[in-house]
C-alpha cells in the first residue's frame, strides 16, 4: 500500500488547514472546495474504503461517523444542515484510496449534486 496524500498530511509532510483533531480522526479544509464549507475527515487508522473499514474494524465505524458529526457541530453546521459524503471505490467517485468523508455546507445544497 503506497502512501497517499492523506498519509503525508498525517505524517506532517504536507500542510493542511486543520479544523478538528482527536485521537481517532483528523479534519481539514479541502483544497478544492465544492461548497463554502468543505472539510475532509480521515481516520488516523489507515484503511482504503468504508467497506474494508466495516469488515476489518467495525468498532471504529461508529467512532468515525460520530467524529464527523462532532466536526460538523464544531463548524456550526448542525442548525442549517450539511451533507456528509463517503465515496467508496472508483465507481463511487473515490479519488484517494484512503477512507475519508466530505462535510459540505454553508449554503443550501441541491440533489442531485452537480
Amino acid at each position: 500500500m503506497s502512501d497517499t496524500i492523506f498519509d503525508k498530511i498525517l505524517a506532517g509532510e504536507i500542510p493542511a488547514d486543520t479544523v478538528y483533531e482527536d485521537d481517532h480522526v483528523l479534519a481539514f479544509r479541502d483544497i478544492n472546495p465544492q461548497a463554502p464549507v468543505h472539510v475532509l475527515v480521515i481516520p488516523k487508522r489507515r484503511v482504503e474504503r468504508l467497506s474494508a473499514y466495516a469488515q476489518e474494524h467495525p468498532e471504529f465505524v461508529g467512532q468515525f461517523f460520530s467524529a464527523a458529526a462532532r466536526v460538523a457541530a464544531h463548524l456550526d453546521l448542525d442548525g442549517p444542515g450539511y451533507r456528509l459524503v463517503v465515496n467508496n471505490g472508483q465507481d463511487g467517485g473515490q479519488e484517494v484510496e484512503y477512507l475519508h468523508a466530505h462535510i459540505l455546507g454553508g449554503r443550501r445544497l441541491t440533489w442531485p449534486p452537480g
